[in-house]
């Protein structure tokens, strides 16, 4: 028997108790526009905006908790405050878009799918077999810890 463990079989098969972020790294080794698909996240007025400033600055943002000034990308503060409106994360989303929208307004802080079924309003069954497939979503990924 060998003795090598092939990288397959290292996978831990994710449970209601893992949890997932956004991967933002997955969107550059795929060659994605990452910025493109967070366009489609900002309503209406705001996209058309940014469609037609394609190189936006920074912008001074203050750090609510700890009231620190930092800079941030306009685009970056604009998905921030369209995610503070109520129907940012609403049940016309696909639960793809949703999951992401839920990433997107908390910060990417990693949540498991009965975390997300709270904030998304669908099973988190079908959340978790829909994020532990072998497809991978927009980045949406288990959250290794120290990876």
């Amino acid at each position: 028997m060998n003795s090598s463990i092939s990288v397959a079989s290292k996978r831990v098969k994710p449970t209601l108790d893992t949890k997932f972020h956004v991967d933002y790294e997955w969107w550059e080794r795929e060659g994605r526009d990452l910025r493109v698909y967070l366009l489609s996240h900002l309503p209406p007025e705001q996209r058309e905006f940014f469609m037609q400033h394609r190189q936006t600055e920074d912008v001074d943002w203050i750090d609510p908790v700890t009231a620190e000034v930092g800079k941030v990308d306009a685009l970056q503060r604009a998905i921030h405050e369209a995610s503070q409106q109520p129907d940012f994360i609403n049940p016309h989303l696909s639960l793809v878009d949703a999951v992401f929208r839920a990433f997107l307004a908390n910060g990417n802080t990693p949540l498991t799918p009965q975390e997300l079924s709270e904030r998304i309003g669908r099973p988190p069954m079908t959340i978790l077999r829909t994020l532990a497939g072998t497809t991978v979503y927009k980045g949406v990924r288990p959250f290794m810890e120290g990876a």
